[in-house]
Order: C-alpha cells, then sequence, then structure tokens
C-alpha cells in the first residue's frame, strides 16, 4: 500500500536524521526552517509551515527559539507592515551549513543503487500524485 510505504519511509528518514540533528543541537523542524530559508529567506509563518510539512504553532516556537538562539530574525513585511517575514541570518545558515553534508550523506544512501531515469520517474510520479492529492483537496496547481 503506497502511503503505508511513504510514510514509513519518511518515518525511517526523520528517525535518523533526528539523532544525527542532536549532535547539532537542532530539532526536526528547525533543521526544515533553516534548509527552507537558506533558499528563500523572507517568508511568513504560514509560508513556512506549509513548505516545511510542519503545524504553524510548532512553527511559531521553533522560530521563537531561532530567533532566540540568533539564526533567525524576523521583520516586517514592506509592502503590509501587518505581516512579519523571516529571514536566515548568517549564523543560522552557518548552523545549516554544519549539518547539510551528514543530511546529504543520508540522502545518497537513501537513493544508492536507484539510476538517474529510476529517480527522475519517481520525483516525476510524486509530484503527480501531489498534484492529485491538491487538485482533489481543492487547492488548486502547486
Amino acid at each position: 500500500f503506497v502511503p503505508y510505504l511513504l510514510n514509513r519511509i519518511a518515518a525511517t528518514w526523520n528517525a535518523d536524521l533526528a539523532g544525527e540533528l542532536r549532535k547539532f543541537d537542532l530539532t526536526t523542524p528547525q533543521m526544515r526552517a533553516l534548509a527552507v530559508l537558506g533558499i528563500n529567506s523572507g517568508l511568513t509563518i504560514n509560508e513556512l509551515s506549509t513548505l516545511t510539512v510542519t503545524e504553524q504553532s510548532t512553527m511559531s516556537r521553533t522560530l521563537d527559539t531561532l530567533e532566540a538562539r540568533g539564526l533567525v530574525g524576523r521583520r516586517p513585511r514592506a509592502s503590509d507592515l501587518r505581516v512579519r517575514e523571516v529571514e536566515i541570518t548568517p549564523a543560522g545558515r552557518a548552523a545549516f551549513d554544519s549539518f547539510w553534508p551528514v543530511m546529504f550523506g543520508h540522502y545518497e544512501k537513501m537513493f544508492r543503487d536507484i539510476g538517474e531515469e529510476e529517480f527522475s520517474q519517481l520525483v516525476a510520479t510524486l509530484q503527480k500524485v501531489l498534484r492529485n492529492i491538491r487538485l482533489a483537496n481543492g487547492a488548486g496547481e502547486g
């Protein structure tokens, strides 16, 4: 049953990384936030929650901790001062950069013996499944 397999893969991935993250004094939500902000800084809590697949309340607490540690900062959005954007700081980028090789090593092990064509097909199929779920839930494409 494919949803069960996907869930097992995700749970195993998260458990493996959680042990490694402790060595870097990071939690899974913190790592996800830093990873997303490292690519696209200046997001709202809602946007970060969606992209990191994290509940908004958990993301809010996560950002409080990251901000207290100087790894992220929040500022009002220029176009709407009511909206606060979260940005990664140089210290936050350094924290993620120090963990990235460990995370990428786990990623490479997960896809060992899977060829480029097979990998590309897997990604394309999963994107279609995600699109179908979003369409079924009325979320549109994206």
